[in-house]
């Protein structure tokens, strides 16, 4: 709602601020954002690759992981691995783009089952490990995109000792890139995935003559797997307990959802019901994964049967990288630079699809729940915030990938289990019981990699931690200091509020605060003889105004006004919102816009200790109402003279 006329911004405000989101449609406008056409999207499969410069990219070293963590069993535990992926992990997110259409993931399906601060606090948390997962994916993935380049034996004498500095510059071009527009991500994006899959597609063929023409191979691994393990179950056994170590090669489906808008659906979807988007995204997902499960497959395979295991061992030259040594042993250095250069591609621009999911994700929330300020809602500051944040993680972790990935894998796995917990609670609503008991099993086998995870790398929920605590604390200060901002978005009006209104517009408009109890005859009749006693004023040409507090950790809303008459003869307008004093405020700012005169309302003094009524006001909406009603138009209007008038006895 206006109340008073802002200069036109300068270029570079415009720039910053031009439209709101490419990242996040369906969020409110930035204030003095100029408008954009639209956001159409993208077909499936180009914002697949998108989230696929994450998810595919672990083939860099994935197969290494897993070599390290099985050992002989290593594609054993990989197809469980992808058991879990096709059995669990899809169908839960299947279900969880059904439920939240719009990116918001399974957060804000949490969010719905707890109200006020309690759901708050509880998403922030949620946010905070959204943010360990995402943030720690650009730092990681860029700090291993480093260290390929650091040890590529053409480079390692010039390069040696630069891995910081290599990871600090990877880190901004990343920013640069989406400062220039999500367009140009997208298409970096189908570049790297489709080449990058290609290469991986060679060497992996490849490898397969390689293991076919040399039959011994097999009947080697054959001999020593069944010698070291037994039977069947036994190694069944062995792969779930080192699957917690194998976890990484599930990531990707936060970041699936994530980047959900920007799928472009059917001519005919709306935002209320999205089915195109919702059918191409299970696509998208279903692409996704079945994808990376082939790859997983045949790439913990050859790289078992073909590479010695010493050579996985820190110090190998297959350490962290089994698909480039195999790339350089089989088709020649030419072959495999050109792979490495892919590889250290892919692997800087993984961290793209963690960028798209936080500025899709941070400024749905955030600015929403008055923790964050307006421009947050724009890309391109989120972009520079996000870009600064990970230069500090990357110099706190000295661009040490191993340092990161316990809180890389904490987060993934954090929200993975929260989305399975989230579509078992839908399911059940649903009185679907075949799908809870199933959504019901999928939760249980995360919860406990999770915990499996956390016992054994306790540094990622410490990590998370620091989010966590970082985002609660930036969030309250911002509250705090939007404290007084007026934070209704529109008012409406009834028949009856706007007769009251149109009736006081030919004369003096007075108000007067009334907070509700009995709403008896006696209630009204005795507060008009105290403001007429307080003020020295007769007459009784007043109208009640009376708010009711609904939610008072919500932070903009809408405000609808509704008139009524109390026991034939007084007037009443009623309002519902998360804080008195901005409702009073926006009445009265809408009121004086509307008619052209200068609305009064009149209060009484709140007993009471002022600091533990302003926590009132700040936690629950309510306290010393009158001096923040005053406050509150002071900062929405500051010509005194245009301002309503507030008067308190």
């Amino acid at each position: 709602m206006a109340t008073t006329e802002h200069p036109p911004p300068s270029r570079l405000r415009a720039w910053m601020l031009e439209g709101l989101s490419d990242m996040g449609k369906g969020v409110q406008q930035a204030p003095h954002a100029q408008p954009e056409p639209a956001h159409k999207g993208q077909r499936w499969y180009r914002v697949m690759c998108l989230t696929g410069v994450d998810y595919f990219s672990t083939l860099g070293y994935q197969p290494g992981i897993a070599a390290l963590a099985a050992g002989l069993l290593s594609p054993v535990a990989t197809v469980v691995l992808v058991i879990v992926t096709l059995a669990g992990a899809l169908p839960v997110y299947r279900r969880v783009a059904e439920e939240s259409p719009h990116g918001e993931g399974s957060i804000a399906m949490l969010e719905r089952l707890l109200s006020f601060w309690k759901g708050k606090l509880f998403v922030l948390t949620l946010l905070g490990f959204a943010a360990t997962d995402f943030l720690i994916t650009i730092t990681l993935s860029a700090a291993d995109a480093s260290t390929h380049l650091v040890e590529n034996p053409h480079l390692q004498s010039t390069l040696h000792g630069q891995q910081m500095l290599i990871t600090l510059i990877l880190v901004a071009l990343l920013g640069a890139v989406f400062l220039k527009g999500f367009l140009e991500a997208i298409g970096v994006a189908v570049a790297l995935v489709v080449v990058y899959l290609g290469l991986n597609v060679v060497v992996v063929v490849v490898g397969f003559w390689h293991v076919l023409t040399a039959g011994h191979l097999v009947t080697d691994w054959t001999s020593a797997l069944t010698t070291e393990h037994g039977n069947i179950f036994a190694m069944i056994g062995v792969s779930l307990l080192v699957f917690p170590k194998l976890a990484l090669g599930l990531s990707g489906f936060e970041t699936g959802v994530a980047v959900m808008p920007h799928v472009q659906g059917d001519p005919g979807d709306t935002e209320e019901n999205p089915k195109g988007r919702i059918r191409d995204t299970k696509k998208l997902l279903t692409a996704a994964a079945l994808i990376m499960s082939v790859f997983l497959i045949a790439t913990s395979f050859i790289t078992t049967v073909l590479i010695p295991e010493k050579e996985f061992k820190s110090g190998g030259q297959a350490n962290g990288r089994a698909l480039a040594y195999l790339s350089h042993e089989y088709l020649g250095n030419a072959f495999g630079t050109v792979y490495d250069i892919s590889t250290i591609a892919i692997l800087w621009f993984a961290g793209a699809s963690a960028m798209a999911g936080l500025l899709n994700l941070m400024p749905r929330y955030l600015p929403r729940y008055g923790m964050a300020p307006h421009w947050a809602r724009a890309v391109r500051p989120m972009v520079i915030v996000f870009t600064l944040i990970g230069f500090l993680v990357t110099w706190i972790f000295d661009a040490d990938v191993d340092a990161q990935g316990g809180a890389y894998a904490t987060g993934v796995l954090v929200l993975m289990s929260s989305a399975a917990i989230a579509v078992t609670i839908a399911a059940r609503r649903a009185q679907q019981r075949n799908w809870t008991i199933g959504f019901a099993t999928v939760s249980a086998v995360l919860l406990y990699v999770t915990v499996a995870n956390v016992v054994e790398r306790p540094d990622g929920v410490k990590i998370g931690a620091c989010f966590i605590a970082g985002i609660i604390l930036v969030s309250l200060l911002s509250r705090l200091a939007r404290a007084f901002e007026l934070r209704v978005t529109s008012v409406t009006l009834d028949d009856m509020a706007e007769r009251f209104i149109r009736d006081m517009s030919s004369r003096k408009i007075r108000f007067i605060a009334n907070e509700p109890d009995k709403r008896d005859k006696a209630e009204y009749r005795d507060k008009i003889e105290q403001i007429q006693n307080d003020n020295d004023i007769p007459g009784e040409d007043f109208v009640f105004v009376e708010v009711t507090v609904l939610d008072p950790s919500e932070f903009e809303a809408g405000l609808t006004v509704r008139g009524e008459v109390l026991h034939n003869r007084y007037r009443v307008l009623t309002l519902e919102s998360s804080s008195i004093p901005n409702a009073l405020a926006a009445l009265l700012l809408h009121v004086r816009d509307s008619t052209k005169c200068t609305p009064h309302i009149y209060f009484e003094w709140t007993e009471g200790n002022p600091f533990a009524n302003f926590l009132r006001f700040f936690l629950f909406g309510q306290g010393e109402v009158a001096p923040v009603t005053r406050e509150v138009l002071r900062e929405a209007e500051p010509d005194r003279a245009r301002r309503p008038r507030v008067h308190t006895g």
